[in-house]
């Protein structure tokens, strides 16, 4: 029966109107999204790829969905994330399949994916953070997280307390009833401080005892979990791991992510709900490409691990090094703390060359971009070898007095990749040696000639 019997609004036939009836449009269309379902076995609605929402077929589906959000919410076990995919915003098929990964990673009941790390920070932080709420926060955390809390806290009428990484005896007498939060990274950038979770853990719990509600979050995005010897989650008295996947667990400078990893549902759930309202959630096809790539991603993190702490090595006893901060050395302060929880030391180095001042080292990292096989760029854990001037790139508008205060002047980044260790050594050597004497004029000229040597436009 064609189409146009069922056109008039006076009348209609009683069976309903078939696809091989329609026109050749919408023939095409559903047809290629019937074939689609077949193959992939999902029921998405285009006909060659992933969609934000599936063919429900009825409403069914959707009531079932419902009433498993409201059995987590009420139970306290377990995450709503997990739940099939309804709608993007809340979950994708290929995120389901990176949520399970990263479950069995970080030894968690509950993970919440997010399209950056600063997304799943922030998640946390609005979760855990209250009206009058005070935080304790170590001093070497990453600023713009810093900059969020504070901003957060004054927000709230709250306060928020910076200490000394490795200051437990002032982490202790920082915690006080109102306090919500503690919160620190591991391993720090750029000085590659190396917290003791078990410490850490045991001062809170302690804490709890004695009337404080805080909870105590790690951000392990430098370490990741490849690098402990146990979990963060499985550490007493720590309730909560962040992320930012970017680096090291994407692992080739493609594909920007987060996550939230916890074995408190409550927690767990107030997160999803807090994507669910304002979205944040990460996007199918990088949950694909991620979820597809973990095996590999943790062997580049091993082997960019391994060449950091080679070239760490060489950088410590080299004559025009005034400092090198890498876990795997000797001298760490942290030395006995790695020994004790860590089986990887990171991809990230700082060092102070002898004798610079900040100007000459944002130079000496300009100089050590000419060798080429290192670039100059932000981020970490890629496929290349990256170096940054730490004042220029995160630290730009900090008071040089504030700078020197917390440790953090003259250093230079050095993000290693998978390279021959060898030959990144080499164009270390090089430029230590030899950079002085290369002027911002021949340095500009580089790099005019550079980009033009690559066809980039200015």
């Amino acid at each position: 029966m064609s189409v146009a019997a069922f056109l008039d609004p006076a009348g209609c036939p009683a069976a309903p109107p078939q696809l091989q009836a329609m026109g050749a449009a919408t023939r095409s269309l559903h047809e290629g999204v019937d074939a689609h379902i077949r193959r992939r076995g999902v029921a998405y609605l285009h006909p060659e790829s992933p969609t934000l929402m599936l063919d429900a077929l009825g409403s069914d589906p959707v009531i079932a969905w419902q009433e498993g959000k409201a059995s987590f919410l009420f139970a306290g076990e377990g995450c709503w994330s997990e739940l099939p995919q309804l709608y993007a915003r809340y979950a994708t098929t290929a995120g389901l399949r990176l949520i399970r990964a990263l479950r069995e990673l970080e030894a968690a009941s509950c993970v919440i994916l997010a399209d950056c790390g600063m997304q799943a920070t922030a998640l946390c932080f609005d979760v855990l953070m209250h009206p009058g709420a005070h935080a304790v926060i170590g001093r070497q955390v990453y600023n713009k997280t810093r900059a969020y809390l504070e901003l957060l806290a004054r927000r709230l009428g709250g306060a928020v307390t910076v200490i000394d990484d490795g200051d437990l005896e002032g982490l202790a007498a920082a915690l006080r009833p109102e306090t919500a939060l503690v919160f620190f990274e591991t391993f720090t950038n750029p000085r590659m401080r190396a917290q003791d979770p078990a410490a850490l853990g045991a001062i809170v719990r302690a804490a709890r005892a004695r009337g404080c509600r805080a909870r105590l979050v790690i951000d392990s995005t430098i370490a990741t979990p490849w690098a402990l010897r146990r979990p963060l989650l499985s550490t007493p008295g720590v309730d909560v791991v962040v992320a930012s996947g970017t680096k090291a667990l994407a692992g080739q400078d493609r594909d920007m992510f987060g996550y939230v990893a916890t074995c408190d549902g409550e927690i767990g759930n107030q997160v999803m709900d807090l994507v669910a309202l304002r979205g944040g959630n990460l996007d199918w096809r990088r949950a694909e490409v991620i979820a597809a790539g973990l095996d590999e991603a943790a062997q580049l993190h091993a082997r960019r691990c391994q060449g950091a702490a080679r070239i760490a090595a060489f950088l410590a006893r080299h004559p025009r090094v005034a400092e090198v901060f890498h876990p795997s050395l000797p001298d760490h302060p942290d030395a006995a703390i790695v020994a004790a929880h860590y089986q990887r030391c990171g991809s990230l180095l700082s060092l102070r060359v002898r004798g610079h001042d900040e100007e000459a080292a944002r130079r000496f990292a300009d100089v050590l971009a000419t060798t080429v096989v290192v670039r100059y760029a932000l981020s970490f854990d890629g496929l290349t070898t990256k170096v940054n001037h730490h004042k220029s790139v995160s630290e730009y508008f900090t008071p040089p007095e504030r700078l020197a205060q917390g440790g953090l002047d003259r250093l230079v980044r050095l993000a290693v990749g998978v390279e021959e260790p060898d030959d990144i050594i080499a164009a270390l050597n090089w430029a230590l040696h030899h950079g002085d004497a290369v002027s911002r004029e021949q340095l500009a000229a580089w790099q005019q000639a550079r980009r033009a040597a690559l066809n980039l436009s200015e």
